[in-house]
């Protein structure tokens, strides 16, 4: 169990300082730490709780305690907890305080607009990641899934394209629930 809690803490410490960007940011490193490395989910399991954690209120990123409780229980929930939100909170306080600092440095607005290309950069990685996953599950499924998964993604496209007063949290919920009824099994 002591193992298990060390990897634990060493895995979402270092995931904490991927998170540049948002939670999507780390998903690429998560998804290789936690189901290729450690086998503490499959990539659907993964997939599943991201999923969730986007819908829930709150942070998203808050799925990583359902990991930890997974792998050791309560003490796991709550060292996942602490390695994965402390690290970003005290770089995070550090960083702006020494950015209020140097508000008239030379190099302060070329380190911002650099950093702007590393977090799409790293958010496109977690969607290519995730991707792969669902697709891979879907084809899995046959023809008639994936044209079902192909009409639920090009209608909330096209939802988001032309009305920008609808929340996305209804089209997921939405398309959940389409999927629920194509894909239930029996």
């Amino acid at each position: 169990m002591i193992n298990q809690l060390f990897a634990l803490l060493k895995v979402f410490a270092y995931l904490s300082l991927l998170t540049v960007g948002g939670g999507m940011a780390a998903f690429p490193e998560l998804k290789t730490l936690t189901v290729d490395v450690h086998h503490w989910l499959t990539s659907t399991q993964l997939i599943h709780l991201y999923s969730v954690g986007q819908m829930a209120p709150g942070p998203n990123m808050m799925m990583v305690v359902s990991i930890g409780e997974r792998v050791a229980g309560s003490l796991g929930a709550l060292v996942v907890f602490m390695a994965f939100f402390l690290p970003t909170a005290v770089l995070t306080f550090a960083v702006g305080r020494l950015w209020n600092r140097l508000e008239g440095w030379p190099w302060r607005n070329a380190i911002q607009r650099g950093l702007a290309p590393v977090a799409i950069g790293l958010f496109m990685a977690g969607s290519i990641t995730m991707g792969k996953g669902v697709i891979t599950d879907i084809l899995a499924l046959g023809s008639v899934a994936v044209c079902t998964a192909v009409a639920i993604a090009v209608s909330v496209f096209a939802t988001l394209i032309v009305t920008h007063r609808i929340n996305p949290a209804f089209l997921i919920l939405g398309g959940a629930l389409i999927g629920l009824f194509a894909f239930r099994s029996g």
